[in-house]
C-alpha cells in the first residue's frame, strides 16, 4: 500500500515525463524527416545516388506477385536490387552521354512490337499499325482510367529505359573491331601442330606430407596477389539441427493404432466395421484416415514400387498392410479391377470443312476427307512401322507432331465411337472410325489392367511428448553452451551431429542442411552478435542451436581463409623446386626418364588453341614451349601443371597459308561484340561504388 500511495503522489510527475518523452519523440522524427533523407529511408546507394526504401519495397511486391509464392523474400529483393543497380549505373552512364530518346523513337520500338502490330486497336483499314490510334488510346486511359494509365507509365519507362540500353550497347559495338592480322593469327593458333615425345614426373610422385609451408609463406603469396583474393563481408556459423521427427516408439505407436482399425470391433453392444469390411468407404476413410477416397482407377505403375507387385495380385475385397509408405503407414484394400481398362492408341486424324474443332486451313470436303482417310488406312494396314511417320505428315489432330500417339486412357475419355472401337478390339487392330472431328485411323498398341484401391493411412508425425523432449534437448544443450561448454565436445558427448556452413554472405538466406533461414542468416550479422554467440532458432519442423564462428572482413583474404587454395599452389611450386633441382644433370629424355623410373610418351597434332596432352591434361606452358623449338631440339625441365616436363620437338606442321582471313577476322569480331552487353555492364559495375544497405530490413 505505501508503494501504491507514492505512486499516486507522483502521478503528475510522471505524467510531465511521459510527455515530455513523447514531444521529444515527435520532434525527433520531425527533425529526422526535414531537411536531409533518413538513412532509414535508403536501402542502397549507388555512386552516391540513393535507391529509395519505399520504392524498392514498391518493386519487390510487384515482383513477388509475378513470381508467385514459390520464390522467397530474398531472393525476390536480390532479382530486384540487381535491377535497380544496373538501372543507375547505366541511367548515370547514359546523362554523362547526353544519351537520350526522343518521342518519335519511342513509337518507332512500340510498333516493332508484334503484340502491338497484332492488336486490332491500333491497326488501320490495311491492317498496319497506326500511331494516331495508339496516342488517342493512350489519352483515353489517362482520361478514363488512371490506373490503366498508371500501368502504361510504367511500360513506358521500361521502354524508354530499354531503348536506351540498346543504343549504348550498339555505339559500344560500332567500336569493336577485328583485324586481319588477328584473323590471321587466330587462324595460325588453330592449325599450326606440332608432335613431340616427353617425359613427364609428376607431382604426385612427392608425397604431400612432405612438404611444408608456413603461415608467413601463405601471407606472402597473398598480399603479392590481392587481386585475387579479396573476399566481401560475410560470416561462418555451425549448428545442431534437432528434428521434430517420430521416435521409434511413436512409429510403433501409429503402426498398432492403424492395424487396430482394419478389423471389426464391439463397441457398446454393437459391431463397428472396420477397414475390411466397410460398406462406406468415403466415411470410413473421413473418419479414419489421413488420406481420403480416391475412386480413380491406376495402372501398377502409379503404384508405390516396392508393394506394386503384392497389390496387383490382390483379389477384390482383400487387404494388405500396414506397411510403410514414405511419410505414411497404409493399408491398402482392392475395391474393383478392370482387365484391359486402360488402352494405348495412336490415330490419324482427317478432318474436313465444317468438322469439329477444323481450323479455318483444312478446306477438303467430307467426301474427299473419307477418302483420303480410306487410302491412309490401308497404306497403315500394309506397314504398321509407318504409322508414326503417317501420323506426322497427315494428321490434323495435336497429336501429330508425337506420331499420333494418344497415350494410355480409360473408358470414357475419349468421344463415343472413337471410345468404343478402342475397348472393343484387340491390341494390334487398326481400323477407321468416324467421330464430330473427323475421321480417325486409329492403332491399338496396348491394354493394361488398372485396379481401384482404398488406403486407410497416418501420417507418420512425432507424438507430444516427443516433441517435448526434442525442445527440452535443444533447450538444454544451447544453456550449456552459452554458460561455456564447448559446442563441438558438449554436440559430441550427446551423439548431435555439428554442421559447419562457411562464406555466408549478407543477404544470402539458403543454409545447408536447413534451407531458407533468412533470421539466421540476419542474426549473424547484427553488430551485437559476437564471434562464438549461441542462439536458438525455432524452424518449422524442429530447432537449430547456431553458434557464429567467424567474422569475415571485406577486403583481402587472410591467410587462414586464402590457405585452402594457397596451399596447393605453393605446395606444387616447392615439388617442382625439388624435382628439377634433382634433375639438373639430365639434359635429354633418356637419362631423365631412367633416373626417375619412368618412360618416355609421345603426343601429335597439338595446336596452341587446344593445349591439352593426352593422359597428361591441359599443360599451356608446355606446349607453348614446344612451338618455341626446332625439330630435333629438347627443351629444359618445365614446370607444368601436373609435373615437371621435358619435351623434344619430334614435328612442326606448319598451317596452310590463305588467300585471305576474312573468315576468322568476321568470327572474332562477332565474338567480340556478343560480348559488349555482358562485358561492358559488367566493367560499369566493377568500377561503381555500391553500398547494400539491405540487411538492415529483409
Amino acid at each position: 500500500m505505501a508503494i501504491l500511495e507514492k505512486i499516486r503522489k507522483r502521478t503528475t510527475v510522471l505524467i510531465l515525463i511521459i510527455g515530455l518523452a513523447l514531444f521529444a519523440f515527435v520532434i525527433s522524427d520531425v527533425i529526422n524527416k526535414g531537411g536531409s533523407t533518413s538513412i532509414d529511408s535508403v536501402v542502397g546507394v549507388v555512386n552516391g545516388e540513393d535507391i529509395n526504401r519505399q520504392e524498392f519495397n514498391q518493386e519487390v511486391e510487384r515482383t513477388s506477385q509475378m513470381y508467385g509464392p514459390g520464390a522467397s523474400n530474398a531472393q525476390v529483393s536480390n532479382t530486384v536490387w540487381e535491377n535497380q543497380v544496373r538501372g543507375k549505373i547505366l541511367a548515370q552512364e547514359f546523362q554523362k552521354l547526353g544519351l537520350n530518346i526522343e518521342s518519335d523513337q519511342i513509337i518507332d520500338v512500340i510498333k516493332r512490337n508484334p503484340s502491338n502490330m497484332q492488336d486490332p486497336r491500333f491497326l488501320d483499314d490495311a491492317g498496319l499499325f497506326d500511331e494516331n490510334k495508339f496516342i488517342a488510346y493512350i489519352n483515353g486511359l489517362k482520361k478514363d482510367n488512371p490506373a490503366g494509365y498508371q500501368n502504361w507509365l510504367v511500360q513506358e519507362a521500361g521502354i524508354i529505359r530499354s531503348a536506351k540500353e540498346q543504343m549504348y550497347f550498339d555505339l559500344i559495338k560500332l567500336g569493336t573491331n577485328a583485324t586481319l592480322a588477328e584473323g590471321k593469327l587466330e587462324y595460325l593458333l588453330n592449325n599450326e601442330k606440332v608432335d613431340f615425345r616427353y617425359v613427364r614426373i609428376p607431382y604426385t610422385s612427392i608425397a604431400d606430407s612432405t612438404i611444408q609451408i608456413s603461415k608467413e609463406e601463405i601471407r606472402a603469396y597473398v598480399d603479392a596477389h590481392q587481386d585475387e583474393y579479396k573476399q566481401d563481408k560475410a560470416r561462418s556459423i555451425r549448428y545442431v539441427f534437432f528434428e521434430e521427427k517420430a521416435s521409434l516408439e511413436d512409429e510403433k505407436s501409429i503402426e498398432d493404432g492403424i492395424k487396430a482399425l482394419i478389423e471389426d470391433k464391439e463397441e457398446y453392444g454393437t459391431t463397428a466395421a472396420g477397414f475390411r469390411n466397410t460398406t462406406s468407404m468415403e466415411d470410413f476413410l473421413i473418419a479414419n484416415s489421413d488420406i481420403k477416397f480416391d475412386t480413380t482407377y491406376v495402372a501398377k505403375k502409379a503404384l508405390a514400387a516396392r508393394v506394386a507387385d503384392t497389390l496387383m495380385q490382390m483379389q477384390v475385397g482383400s487387404v494388405y498392410g500396414p506397411y510403410r509408405d514414405g511419410d505414411y503407414f497404409k493399408v491398402a484394400r482392392m475395391m474393383g479391377r478392370r482387365k484391359n481398362g486402360s488402352v494405348k492408341a495412336s490415330h490419324i486424324l482427317i478432318a474436313y470443312q465444317g468438322a469439329q474443332s477444323a481450323n479455318e486451313s483444312i478446306t477438303r470436303s467430307k467426301e474427299d476427307a473419307a477418302s483420303r482417310a480410306k487410302e491412309l488406312l490401308a497404306e497403315a494396314k500394309k506397314d504398321v512401322e509407318k504409322f508414326g511417320d503417317l501420323a506426322k505428315e497427315n494428321s490434323d489432330g495435336p497429336s501429330a507432331s508425337r506420331g499420333g500417339d494418344l497415350g494410355f486412357f480409360q473408358q470414357g475419355q475419349m468421344v463415343g465411337p472413337f471410345n468404343d472401337f478402342a475397348f472393343n478390339n484387340d491390341t494390334g487392330t487398326i481400323g477407321m472410325v468416324e467421330t464430330d472431328f473427323g475421321f480417325h485411323i486409329v492403332h491399338i498398341e496396348d491394354k493394361e489392367e488398372i485396379v481401384q484401391l482404398a488406403y486407410m493411412a497416418r501420417e507418420i508425425s512425432p507424438s507430444e511428448e516427443t516433441v517435448n523432449t526434442i525442445f527440452t534437448n535443444a533447450t538444454k544443450f544451447e544453456m550449456e553452451t552459452s554458460e561455456g561448454a564447448d559446442f563441438e565436445e558438449t554436440a559430441k558427448t550427446s551423439s548431435y551431429d555439428v554442421r559447419p556452413v562457411n562464406g555466408i554472405k549478407e543477404m544470402e538466406e539458403n543454409l545447408a542442411g536447413i534451407g531458407a533461414q533468412r533470421a539466421i542468416v540476419r542474426w549473424a550479422f547484427e553488430n551485437d552478435t559476437k564471434t562464438g554467440d549461441i542462439k536458438r532458432f525455432n524452424l518449422n519442423n524442429g530447432y537449430a542451436v547456431v553458434q557464429l564462428t567467424a567474422k569475415i572482413k571485406e577486403g583481402v583474404k587472410s591467410a587462414e581463409d586464402a590457405s585452402t587454395i594457397v596451399l596447393p599452389i605453393l605446395r606444387k611450386k616447392k615439388k617442382a623446386a625439388q624435382i628439377i633441382a634433382a634433375n639438373r644433370g639430365n639434359k635429354d629424355l633418356n637419362s631423365l626418364a631412367a633416373a626417375n623410373n619412368t618412360g618416355t610418351s609421345s603426343t601429335s597434332a597439338i595446336s596452341m588453341k587446344s593445349p591439352t596432352i593426352g593422359g597428361a591434361g591441359r599443360e599451356p606452358f608446355v606446349i607453348g614451349t614446344a612451338f618455341g623449338l626446332e625439330e630435333g631440339q629438347t627443351s629444359i625441365l618445365l614446370e607444368g601443371e601436373t609435373g615437371v616436363f621435358m619435351i623434344e620437338l619430334t614435328k612442326k606442321t606448319p598451317a596452310t597459308e590463305l588467300e585471305n582471313y576474312i573468315t576468322y577476322k568476321n568470327s572474332l569480331q562477332t565474338q567480340q561484340v556478343n560480348r559488349v552487353n555482358y562485358g561492358a555492364y559488367n566493367a560499369l559495375k566493377k568500377k561503381a561504388k555500391i553500398e547494400d544497405n539491405r540487411a538492415s530490413f529483409y
